[in-house]
Formats: structure tokens, sequence, C-alpha cells
């Protein structure tokens, strides 16, 4: 008879310092308080618990921005994971803040392929093995360089290329560990989801991979998708859900017997609040709410950013700003950089830094006509509107028409007038994106340095929507597409 244990994986990603509840028809959703409430509730049930996080639990709010991630790893100490990896937000602030913050965490955080390229020592432990209940975990953390945009500029600093590199570690990993008697191999991955699914598939079924707990996609599922016999899942992002795995481990045979997922609603129906937990909370936002309780200005309705990876009102709204601010033919801002769906009427300064928490630089870069038809090509390639490439939000005046089926493009102007092949256009892009200007844009910094030297035009990006936004009052987005794609199958434009 086989001998047959019950673990339960509880698992979070790209949580992004989504530390507060919200009010939803007169009740409270999601924040950490109810989520740590269930964490609890569930371990004081079960006997085999297990809480994992699958990366970015950085930016997104003024508390985290404000400590630089440290206020989050306090509050994180608190929730207690078992298991954490890292997500690309987490080098947001710099690979030796990182560093220090991960000597700040009482608990482990794991990734296989961040290292040094002068020696090839990895920068953290690359697994971890969890013993619970008499049986062995094994967890394993992977971040590809698919994602990883911020650490390319630095050269010491070396990383996965793609799912297949991180196939074959994996593997290595798991074969290292035979002799453990490893009962279970979970693999916490930040890479998004159809990454997922394409290392799934590029896993020998030797290595003993059970599950992919992933992120970085924010994918919200119904139930999880099963690829060679693994399931994939994801619990969306930040506070609002839980995932949890009920899983009967065949302990002889190693591997799952049967198990049952669900994606758990972080309320009050399931979540009894932890009262120590929000006093934790409580002290940063009442540092935070001194400084970033004030009005900045009132639009004259709300607007909203419901998607990445088409137009959006508040995506054009920031680059009109940007635009007027800085005195550019040209502003793309990058969809990614929008970290929430909705803003206004009324914007505070904490309004304002949570939905656009990134302060870089802005960049100026002079481009030919040719070349920026070539950018926008390359920007709408195939996939763009999968969310798995890099989008981007356009000012007024610029116009683009292109046909999605065919890769072509059928229109592009500026104010009105065609643009001219040999012209050179003043273009503005935040520095993540110039730091990736071949990848993103694909053009190379040489070749744009050709027409003119790139400029650095704003040292702070959020600076500059504050400065521009407190002098306005009733901003109106103007309704015009900027951005029209013709696409057969889905008839639609965005």
């Amino acid at each position: 008879m086989a001998n047959l244990k019950k673990l339960t994986i509880l698992h979070s990603n790209d949580l992004h310092g989504d530390f507060m509840a919200k009010e939803v028809d007169k009740e409270l959703l999601g924040g950490i308080s109810m989520l740590s409430g269930y964490i609890n509730k569930v371990r004081n049930e079960e006997e085999n618990v297990l809480y994992t996080i699958s990366g970015d639990m950085f930016r997104g709010s003024v508390i985290d921005s404000e400590y630089k991630g440290i206020s989050t790893i306090e509050i994180m100490n608190m929730l207690a994971p078992d298991v954490v990896t890292l997500g690309n937000h987490e080098v947001d602030y710099g690979l030796a803040h990182l560093l220090f913050v991960e000597k700040c965490a009482q608990f482990p955080i794991i990734n296989a392929n961040l290292y040094i390229t002068t020696n090839g020592v990895r920068l953290f432990k690359s697994h971890l093995i969890k013993e619970i209940g008499g049986m062995k975990i094994l967890f394993i953390g992977i971040l590809t360089e698919n994602v990883l945009h911020s650490t390319k500029q630095d050269k010491i600093i070396g990383s996965f290329v793609d799912v297949h590199e991180a196939a074959s570690e994996v593997g290595r990993i798991c074969d290292s560990y035979r002799t453990e008697d490893i009962d279970f191999t979970v693999l916490l991955t930040h890479i998004g989801f159809e990454e997922d699914k394409k290392l799934a598939e590029a896993l020998d079924p030797r290595w003993g991979v059970d599950i992919i707990i992933g992120g970085h996609s924010h994918t919200n599922l119904e139930k999880p998708e099963i690829v060679r016999g693994i399931p994939i899942v994801q619990a969306a992002c930040g506070t609002n859900q839980i995932g949890r795995f009920d899983i009967i481990v065949d302990t002889d045979r190693n591997c799952i017997d049967r198990y049952t997922w669900r994606l758990i609603p972080i309320d009050d129906d399931y979540c009894p609040r932890d009262y120590a937990l929000e006093e934790v909370i409580e002290k940063y936002k009442a540092e935070t709410d001194r400084k970033y309780k004030r009005i900045i200005t009132r639009f004259a309705e709300k607007y909203t950013h419901p998607c990445r990876h088409q137009e959006t009102a508040l995506g054009k709204l920031f680059a009109d700003a940007f635009k007027e601010s800085l005195g550019l033919d040209i502003m793309m801002v990058g969809s990614g950089s929008i970290r929430g769906e909705e803003l206004g009427p009324i914007v505070m300064l904490e309004d304002l830094t949570q939905i656009f928490p990134y302060n870089d630089e802005v960049f100026r870069i002079s481009v030919t006509g040719t070349q920026l038809r070539k950018i926008i090509k390359h920007v709408l390639r195939t996939g763009a509107l999968l969310g798995v490439t890099e989008f981007y939000q356009y000012s007024s005046g610029f116009h683009i028409v292109f046909d999605y089926d065919a890769q072509e493009l059928l229109e592009i102007s500026l104010d009105g007038k065609d643009i001219e092949d040999e012209r050179i256009y003043n273009v503005g892009i935040s520095s993540f994106h110039f730091k990736n200007l071949k990848e993103f844009l694909g053009v190379s910094e040489e070749e744009v340095s050709k027409n003119k030297a790139p400029k650095i035009v704003a040292t702070k990006s959020a600076d500059v929507l504050e400065e521009y936004f407190s002098h306005k009052e009733l901003v109106k987005v103007p309704q015009e597409n900027r951005l029209v794609i013709k696409q057969a199958a889905a008839k639609r434009s965005v």
C-alpha cells in the first residue's frame, strides 16, 4: 500500500507592496492583514502547510518606495513565508541594496541563476530543501534574463538567458539531490505564464518536477494549466487572493497522488485580521501620510489603465505631460511603468506616486523617420498584444495605423504630416528603456547617436509628472486614437 501524506502549499506572487485592504461594496478586500490572517488560519487547521512567494514583493506602493523595500521586508518577516524567490522588481533599488535587504529577511530567498560573471559564484542559494511531516520538499527559484532587464547594463552580473538554460540548471540541481530522497519538487518561477509553459515542455520527466508556481505576468487562473503532467499556477497579483494547493503526496514514488487547487479570495468571509501586523503597517503609513497626503490636482474625470498592451486614457495623459514638459516631438511611456488601473478625479501625491513609482531619468534620443518606422514595427511585432513584449503609450499628435496580422505599418504621422524618412525626431524614453534600447525598440545606441548624442532631459520622471499636474486643473484626455491596430481575427482597435 502506498505511503500517502497530505501537503498544503499556499502561494502568492507579485505582491508589489499591496499592504492595505480596499473597501468594495462596503466589504474589505485584500491587504496584508487579512492575507496573514488566512495563512495563520490554515497553518492552525492543517498539519503540513508551506507558504511561498514567487517574486516581486517590491514596488507599487508609497510605503515600499519610500523605504526602498526595507518596510516590505519587515512586513514579510511577520507574514513568515517558508521560501521566496526573486522577481525582476527586487533589483529595482539596486543589486547592492537587494543584498543588504536580504540580510534583513528572516526567511530564505532562493534564486538559481544570478551569478558573478568573473567567477561564476551565485549571489543567492539556488534551492531549499524543506523537511515537513516526514517529507523532503525541494524548491528551486528561477528567473531569466528575458524579464531581468534592470541588471543588463551591469556586466558583472549574469543570469540565464532563456527557459532552455533554466531547464538545464533545474536538471543539474535535481540530479544533485537524488540521494536526499526528495519526495516532492516545486519550481518557484518569475518568468511569466507563457514562459512557464515553455519551461515545463523543456523539463526531463526523470528530474521529478511536480508543480510550477509562477509570477510576473499577473495571470488570473480558474484552474491549473497542465503541461506534460506538471500543473502550472499563478495567483494573479497583489493581496486580493492567494493560491492554495491541497496535495496528497506518494512518498514511495515521490510524486503527486492527487491534488486540488483553487484561488482563495482574501475577504471577510475567509480571513480573520492580523492586528499585530496592522500595527506595523500603520507605523509606516503614518509616516508616509504626512508626506504624501496632499492634493496635487483634479482631473475632469477618472482615467483608467486597464491593460498594459493597449492604448489607455491614463497612458495618453502621462505621455502628454512628458512631451509638453520636456519639449519633445514624441514621448513613449512604457505601459508597465503605470502600476495601477485608475487615477482621479481627485489626485493626491500618494495616488500619483503609487501608480507611477519610477523616478528615474528620461532620455531624449534623436531618430530619423526611417529609424522611427523601424522602432514602431519592432514594438508592435508578433506578441505585442499578448503582453510578452514591451508596449508603449504615445503622446498627442503622433498617429500610427498598424496591420498586426500582416505586420505592416499602414500609416505613421506627426501633427497630421507623414513621417519623413530623413527628418530627425526627438523621442523621449525612460532610462530603463534606454538601457534596453536594442531589445525594446530594435535600434542600438550607436545607431541613434549618429544623429545626435542621447541626452538626459529629466533626472526624475515622477517629479516631472508631479510638477506638471500641480499646475493643471480639470485635465482632460483627448479622445483621439493615437495607435490603431488592424487585426482581422479580433476586429479591434486599441
